[in-house]
């Protein structure tokens, strides 16, 4: 087992500090990569990757990135639901690396639901 360096412990801190700002209901947005079986199966795994390539990339500390489990429409794997403050909640599907990064770019950080990767928004109604 390697021994955590001080830059580990700043790197945990900072997930600590991330979730807990959601609890308190400091972030802005919180995004849900659907991670059971069938989402694993069908590249859930690279999603969440470039979603956390992006975080990273945009310093976006009031974004918290987070898992769950099967949402219950396997053959629409992989999916991720967008949570922001007033908002409706959005579920995207059938997701790959690339419109991930786009969701990102696009609704996360511009504010703008990209009907065309949506499956519904709020109380699932379509778009």
């Amino acid at each position: 087992m390697s021994k955590i360096k001080p830059e580990d412990l700043d790197s945990i801190g900072e997930k600590i500090k991330r979730t807990m700002l959601l609890r308190e209901g400091s972030c802005r947005v919180k995004i849900i990569v659907h991670m059971g079986t069938c989402g694993i199966a069908a590249g859930a795994r690279n999603v969440m990757k470039a979603l956390t390539e992006e975080i990273e990339k945009a310093d976006a500390k009031d974004v918290q990135l987070t898992i769950s489990s099967c949402a219950g429409l396997c053959s629409n794997e992989p999916m991720v639901t967008i949570e922001q403050k007033d908002q409706p909640a959005v579920k995207y599907v059938d997701l790959n690396d690339e419109k991930a990064r786009e969701i990102f770019s696009r609704h996360v950080m511009g504010g703008k639901i990209m009907s065309e990767y949506a499956l519904a928004a709020g109380s699932e109604r379509t778009l």
